[in-house]
């Protein structure tokens, strides 16, 4: 197998190309070639070194005839701009996900329109698709069927690449998966531009000693997914046949990746709990109503059918999230 994995060294990205090579084979299926590309790429990672890889510099749209210029059996397509940015920078937004995801299938159509392979696509989209409408207010659960009506920019820009993505499955020129991702946290090393970003930096940065504000009401209720449950999300989503059987993927292409649903104010807990009460107090509650408009507007708990036929399963506990996080990111 040929697997590209876009944003190759990013958060998400690193530790796809990490899993993928510990295992050498997805889906019974040796790989023979990693492609990471990134705009940002880091020689320091340990997967730079690793036989099977190879790395495209540069961004994804001028360097896409390098990507398919051997046949590609798998796209994991993670590069994005995420949420506040879109927020700020609608121009932003559409280049570096829509424009981007477009050109990208439309090298993959140009591959299966060959007679070479139909590429098998995984598209990262989130929970930012949903959001609620006075007129169409959010259920408490939110499932596959629910209707999308984003409230940002981003979550529009996800719908957007969604429903692409699906018409191209249709009509046979990839085969698609688009994995909704709740917020992922713990993300180490800096803040992002993403709204959600603060949910791992009231843990992270007092963890490190560092004061940390929370821009939102403690009792606001979130959905959660720690890295390691994204990243087996992501690629059981890769290797799984389609079809009705359990464990196979069925008819309609979203899969809403399973959530851990919590208030702010219990992962403040936990954090007190497990850290004490000298690096909670680094916490300090701030609301900001921009960043709660958009974090507030996404739906807290999913329900996890879906995810469940595939064998997918929600963190345990936000405890466990902050002790994956201290074992993974401990030197």
């Amino acid at each position: 197998m040929r697997i590209v994995v876009t944003g190759g060294f990013g958060f998400l990205g690193g530790r796809v190309a990490a899993a993928l090579l510990a295992r050498r084979a997805l889906g019974g299926k040796r790989i023979d070639r990693l492609v990471l590309v990134d705009q940002v790429v880091r020689p320091e990672s340990p997967v730079w070194a690793d036989p099977l890889v190879e790395v495209v510099h540069g961004e994804l749209t001028d360097r896409l005839d390098e990507v398919f210029a051997e046949p590609v059996d798998l796209v994991i397509h993670l590069a994005a701009a995420v949420s506040a940015a879109c927020e700020a920078d609608f121009d932003l937004g559409m280049r570096a996900n829509v424009d981007t995801t477009r050109a990208l299938l439309e090298a993959a159509r140009t591959q299966s329109a060959s007679g070479g392979r139909v590429p098998r696509v995984v598209f990262s989209s989130s929970v930012a698709v949903y959001g609620g409408d006075p007129a169409l207010p959010l259920p408490a659960t939110v499932d596959e069927s629910t209707l999308p009506l984003p409230r940002t920019s981003y979550g529009t820009q996800k719908l957007m690449c969604e429903q692409l993505i699906a018409d191209c499955t249709r009509r046979g020129f990839v085969d698609g998966r688009v994995a909704r991702l709740m917020t992922v946290t713990i993300r180490p090393g800096k803040p992002n531009a993403a709204a959600s970003g603060f949910l791992s930096g009231i843990v992270r940065e007092p963890l490190a000693g560092i004061p940390a504000i929370c821009p939102v009401r403690p009792d606001l209720r979130v959905a959660l997914s720690s890295p390691r449950r994204a990243v087996e999300g992501l690629l059981r989503l890769a290797e799984v046949e389609r079809g009705t059987a359990p464990g196979r993927l069925d008819g309609a292409l979203p899969v809403n990746l399973p959530a851990l649903t919590v208030t702010v104010a219990e992962m403040l807990d936990t954090l007190r709990r497990v850290a004490g009460s000298r690096v909670a107090d680094l916490v300090t509650v701030a609301p900001d109503p921009a960043t709660e408009a958009i974090v507030g507007s996404w739906p807290a708990a999913v329900d996890p059918t879906r995810a469940a036929r595939l064998g997918l399963r929600p963190d345990p506990d936000f405890e466990s999230i902050i002790r994956a996080h201290l074992a993974d990111e401990t030197p």
